[in-house]
């Protein structure tokens, strides 16, 4: 006797051992995360903040509370990507301002922010364990979304132009085309980003979770401070745990979290012709299987949908302006923000030159050049190794997911980890710390080149691809004329976050320390370490002050010329 249709679909909702399994785990995450949130609350005396013990058992909280920071900090990340970005991109004038107040913060050393916002946030909750979470928070935003408003700026401003012709010719709103066209075209891209703004908030947790500005100084149990205080009490094997826990806890995400998320991000490549997509991650398989989960992920899918289908119009769309206006306007719009920005550098100077002199300023010079060689010297060295293995990586869907983790954890490897053996090295062989210090520099920045590139060649066309294999263009030539054109937008955007990344990572490079001896290279960053060691507040400032105009001048000069080149000539 046959079953009737209605029964059928009613079984077909009914939760199955998948859903169980799925259950089981989501409330056990829950009930751990509410056991480790509720320590927020507490006073900040009476919390054991300042007491971070060795032994490995505490290991297991700490991470947790380390992850929940992380991912609470990417959270924020993107809710500034949506918005920040998206305004840049699509106002010319904001992005005027915008576009190089992002290369200025992403520069700045995660000291400078830690020195404002940590005094503010403790004054939101006096006592209280959560301003130093909130401040902890803010500092781990500032090693993540930089890279994840770049990535999406480079995707709103190189969208296919007959894909924006079709949104005409459908009359689709502002709002609809964001959500259709631009977010969708941007997804692959920002989700490799979030992948390394994870593994740049593991590279600078040791400053942010152990935290002293000024008089004030605190623990908060998590990752960062138990390495922190590994290395403090020249603990080797504490220093080897902390490490392991990290390789679990980054696997754990990956395999949960990001490999779905990349084979996703798949279905949102621009072709005509199906490419490669590899096998489905285990996880995505898994949720795949389930009936009640599923059920409840699609009513969510259908809202967001309806939601995102509304006919809003987004400010910032663009007008027909008369050429001469345009013109007029930018001019009066730029000679607006340099006469801001010369009274903010003047204020500076004024402040700076009560205590310092012109030497001073020719010092900070000449130690920013020193830099600048290193940065230079690095970052050719990194574009000529990453290059070509990102795009073998991104041009193979299994093994581009394959790798995530291994690159996650590679690049959330925290450079002063590498101080003992660097330090010793130096010591026993009388090296030159200008040269064998560099390399610390470009350990945790170099891989945004390579997450950049594997974005960049995974989301390559497949349809380009095939018709270069039918012309047999091969070599040399398939490199110039075909994938290094198709990538450059992605190359530009992990090099301009690399670049400023490693201006930022010469605090923690250039000035090595294990136990009671210190190795000092020249250059800006050790002397902004030595300045904020030493409470020199103008000398810090000035440093910083260098430092972002470093930054600005190679960005402006380097790196937008090639930004607009991408957006103009190599749009798809």
């Amino acid at each position: 006797m046959p079953v009737p249709a209605s029964s059928t679909v009613s079984v077909r909702r009914l939760p199955n051992l998948f859903d169980l399994g799925a259950f089981v785990a989501i409330a056990a995450l829950l009930i751990a995360v509410t056991h480790a949130a509720r320590h927020t609350f507490v006073p900040l005396a009476s919390s054991g903040a300042a007491t971070i013990s060795l032994d490995p058992a505490n290991l297991p909280g700490y991470a947790l509370r380390t992850v929940m920071r992380m991912f609470a900090a990417l959270a924020a990340s993107l809710l500034f990507t949506f918005t920040y970005a998206t305004w840049a991109a699509k106002s010319r004038r904001a992005g005027l301002v915008l576009i190089p107040i992002l290369d200025i913060l992403q520069s700045l050393p995660i000291f400078g922010f830690l020195t404002f916002t940590v005094t503010f946030f403790l004054g939101l909750f006096p006592g209280r364990v959560i301003g130093a979470e909130l401040a902890v928070i803010f500092a781990i935003f500032t090693s993540q979304a930089w890279n994840m408003a770049f990535s999406m700026y480079q995707s709103l401003t190189t969208v296919p132009a007959d894909l924006e012709e079709a949104t005409r010719g459908f009359r689709l709103s502002g709002w609809q085309r964001f959500w259709r066209l631009e977010v969708p075209f941007a997804m692959p891209g920002l989700i490799w980003n979030m992948m390394m703004s994870m593994s740049g908030g593991w590279f600078l947790l040791t400053a942010a979770e152990a935290v002293t500005v000024g008089d004030t100084s605190f623990n908060l149990p998590g990752i960062g401070s138990y390495i922190a205080a590994a290395l403090d009490a020249r603990d080797i094997r504490a220093v080897f745990y902390a490490i392991l826990t990290m390789f679990f806890v980054i696997l754990a995400y990956d395999q949960l979290l990001f490999r779905p998320l990349v084979a996703w991000s798949a279905k949102f490549r621009v072709e005509t012709t199906p490419s490669e997509t590899g096998d489905d991650p285990w996880m995505l398989a898994l949720l795949r299987r389930t009936r009640l989960l599923r059920a409840t992920s699609d009513r969510a899918g259908r809202a967001f949908f309806a939601i995102t289908g509304l006919g809003l119009r987004l400010p910032g769309t663009h007008r027909a302006t008369p050429r001469r206006e345009t013109r007029l306007g930018d001019s009066l719009w730029i000679g607006a923000l340099l006469l801001v920005l010369a009274w903010a550098v003047w204020r500076v100077w004024s402040y700076c030159s009560a205590t310092l002199t012109p030497a001073d300023l020719g010092t900070a010079l000449l130690y920013g050049v020193y830099t600048l060689i290193r940065v230079v010297i690095l970052m050719a060295f990194a574009t000529a190794l990453w290059v070509p293995l990102g795009v073998l990586i991104g041009l193979n869907a299994n093994w581009s997911r394959r790798v995530g983790a291994a690159a996650q954890f590679l690049a959330a490897f925290p450079a002063n980890l590498f101080w003992p053996i660097f330090v010793s090295l130096i010591v026993r062989y009388q090296l030159n710390p200008d040269i064998w210090l560099t390399p610390l520099i470009v350990l945790g920045t170099q891989w945004y080149i390579l997450f950049n590139v594997i974005a960049g060649a995974s989301a390559f066309p497949a349809d380009l691809r095939e018709v270069a294999s039918n012309f047999r263009v091969g070599g040399t030539l398939w490199w110039r004329r075909v994938i290094l054109p198709g990538i450059f937008p992605y190359f530009v955007t992990g090099a301009i976050t690399a670049s400023g990344g490693c201006w930022n990572a010469t605090l923690v490079a250039e000035v090595a320390t294990w136990g009671k001896t210190t190795i000092r290279a020249h250059g800006l960053g050790a002397y902004i370490t030595e300045a904020s060691a030493a409470g020199n507040t103008p000398r810090v400032l000035l440093g910083m002050m260098v430092m972002a105009a470093f930054v600005l001048g190679f960005n402006r000069l380097v790196w937008r010329p090639m930004y607009a080149y991408s957006a103009k000539r190599l749009r798809l």
